[in-house]
């Protein structure tokens, strides 16, 4: 009706208007005409005065119908989010027009797969379940000059690939495998962490005990191509440090105090335990600034570790590896242990700005309780002195294009060469970032020895061992995006006191070189 009404008041309007016009032309030619009395001009005049009147009465209705709209359009506005006025509008000042009515504003879809800015994701519609591929690959040149040091060689240290994500807010999850693995055990992580708060986590599965700093840096964050000498005292070393088991752990105070309580077979990648008695570790972690956002030492953390084990000789099990992660030679021999196994760690962390500062102590304790006198026609079982072994390192990074190096993980680039920016950086194109690294570390183990020879049962004499070596390394960290990163290593290795039959005490030199491409 509203409609029908605006049609016969235009309809009226306009011929009023072409009415009006006739009017006005004929009192234009009837005052020019000289026949034109005085009567007829004013009756004219006041004829089209009378109908001006009518246009004004009818450009009133119009206008108070072009209001009614527009209220009925701004009442539309507020429930579909339209800005007020939308919904009517004048045309030459008299005609209206109604707007298309607008669509209720949909709810944004969740995207179901795309790029986060570190990795590709598959996600649920509704959000809660989120998949993430992600790997990497490290591809060494490795050089050394010293008598009886490795053949020069190329190596692909690490090839891993793997999936991590979460179902909802309280479920995490990863696996990873290492095609490039040397012992066939592919299998890296698989684990499930459940955050029940932040204060206090539960993670099953295979993955890193929690021993040391070092441990729990990521493969690809490494400041150098290899880990230092205190490394070949972690738990599970022969294994990148990984067992089954569980472990509780959680944030305390947004992170300030960080704690973890696990209990791990303690015997490798995939392996069942030896004993009734598991691996047990224990760390603490304290950032005493973490929440003084100006404070130099924001990122000053220091913390310390605990572990204890038992080890089965009948499974012959044997000591620490003594060959060093670069693998110029073996300072130290193995030997057969059974009995308990305690371990002690404390570290240091500062990263602010450019600058990184990081030191770690390390003691091992392996007990060699009923091994006999290990001559091979011995009797009897027979309790022997226990290894110790203590190692520590020190080290400082500085990244001279001037980004901020995080505690664990890459930098975020500048100014990448050949490569994507920055998740969240901007810039344009350069020649990536470089970084300046240095580390001292050293390493000693003991094992006593004992004369057995007046010994009825096990006669034999078993050889003393206190060997030392230590390592400066010198690095120079090439940051070419995001993404990858070339490093290149110098390190002077003393061996002082070769375990080695034959081998003389010397200096090696060794250069590792790395590529390193991660999604």
């Amino acid at each position: 009706m509203r409609w029908l009404t605006t049609y016969i008041v235009l309809l009226m309007f306009f011929a009023t208007s072409q009415s009006l016009a006739q009017t006005q032309e004929a009192v234009d030619k009837t005052g020019a005409s000289a026949g034109a009395s005085k009567q007829e001009v004013n009756e004219l005049r006041s004829e089209v005065a009378a109908q001006r009147k009518t246009i004004e009465e009818l450009k009133a209705i119009v206008q108070k119908l072009a209001e009614s709209k527009g209220q009925v359009a701004q009442t539309d506005s507020d429930q579909t989010n339209l800005p007020a006025g939308d919904g009517v509008r004048l045309m030459n000042a008299n005609l209206v027009e109604q707007a298309p009515a607008a669509k209720p504003a949909d709810k944004k879809d969740v995207p179901v797969a795309g790029w986060n800015g570190e990795h590709f994701f598959i996600r649920s519609p509704d959000g809660k379940f989120v998949l993430q591929p992600y790997g990497y690959f490290q591809s060494d040149y490795r050089a050394y000059s010293g008598d009886g040091a490795p053949p020069d060689t190329f190596l692909i240290r690490r090839a891993r690939f793997g999936f991590q994500g979460n179902y909802g807010k309280r479920y995490d999850f990863a696996f990873l495998a290492d095609a490039a693995a040397s012992n066939g055990l592919i299998l890296r992580d698989l684990y499930v962490n459940a955050r029940v708060k932040p204060e206090f986590q539960v993670q099953v599965g295979q993955f890193k005990e929690p021993f040391a700093q070092e441990t729990l840096t990521g493969a690809t964050n490494l400041d150098f191509v290899e880990r230092s000498l205190a490394s070949m005292l972690y738990p599970s070393a022969a294994t990148s440090y990984r067992s089954p088991g569980v472990t509780l752990h959680g944030d305390v105070s947004g992170g300030v105090m960080q704690w973890w309580a696990g209990a791990f077979n303690g015997k490798g990648v995939l392996a069942n335990n030896t004993t009734n008695q598991p691996e047990f570790l224990g760390r603490l972690r304290f950032y005493p600034f973490r929440k003084k956002t100006d404070s130099l030492f924001q990122n000053f953390a220091f913390g310390g570790s605990m572990g204890f084990g038992r080890t089965r000789g009948l499974s012959n099990e044997l000591s620490f590896s003594g060959t060093l992660p670069d693998a110029a030679y073996t300072f130290f021999p193995q030997f057969r242990i059974n009995g308990p196994t305690q371990r002690y760690n404390g570290e240091i962390t500062w990263v602010h700005g450019p600058w990184g500062v990081r030191a770690e102590f390390d003691q091992l304790n392996q007990y060699r309780r009923n091994v006999g006198s290990e001559q091979s026609d011995s009797l009897g079982f027979l309790t022997l002195p226990g290894i110790v072994a203590k190692a520590g390192y020190g080290q400082v990074t500085y990244l001279l294009t001037g980004e901020t190096r995080p505690e664990n993980g890459t930098p975020k680039v500048k100014r990448p060469f050949m490569g994507p920016e920055s998740p969240g950086a901007g810039g344009g194109s350069g020649w990536g970032a470089f970084e300046l690294a240095f580390r001292y570390d050293s390493i000693q183990a003991h094992e006593p020895g004992i004369d057995l020879l007046n010994n009825p049962l096990t006669p034999g004499f078993v050889t003393t061992f206190s060997d030392h070596t230590d390592q400066f390394t010198f690095g120079l960290n090439w940051y070419l995006n995001y993404w990858v990163k070339y490093q290149v290593n110098v390190s002077v290795d003393r061996l002082k006191e070769p375990s080695t039959t034959g081998q003389e005490p010397q200096n090696f030199t060794v250069m590792l070189q790395r590529i390193q491409f991660r999604f």
